[in-house]
């Protein structure tokens, strides 16, 4: 049965043929996934590897994980489907969004944390390009 890894702290230039042939030294390659921004078509910093056998799946994650590839330690775990029937890493992370909203706007926050009610402007949304 087939496993499918989360690959993590991916290094912005390394290529899905790339990571194919590092993967293969631990068994056959299903597919091999680099996840990128929908705009720019740059990567973002992970993916996903299908491995054809579970057991040679296990022995990749173990001989892998924190293995430094291109300057990054990877981070390997085996990527589990959320209730919409996607996949994601089973290691958890932090959700924050990175701003950008369609209107409104408000002003910043200062150093101590309080709100800081001058300024103004809007968020940058898809709406307003």
């Amino acid at each position: 049965m087939s496993k499918k890894l989360f690959i993590g702290n991916l290094s912005y230039n390394a290529t899905e043929e790339e990571l194919n042939d590092l993967f293969a030294r631990f068994g056959e390659i299903n597919s091999v996934k680099i996840v990128k921004d929908f705009e720019s078509g740059k990567s973002k910093g992970f993916g996903f590897i299908e491995m054809a056998n579970e057991a040679e799946a296990n022995v990749a994650i173990q001989n892998l994980n924190g293995y430094e590839y291109k300057g990054r330690a990877l981070k390997l775990s085996e990527a589990k489907e959320n209730s919409n029937g996607n996949r994601r890493s089973s290691g958890g992370g932090g959700g924050f969004s990175r701003g950008g909203s369609s209107g409104g706007g408000g002003g910043s926050f200062s150093r101590g944390g309080n709100r800081n009610s001058s300024g103004g402007g809007g968020g940058r949304g898809r709406s307003s390009y």
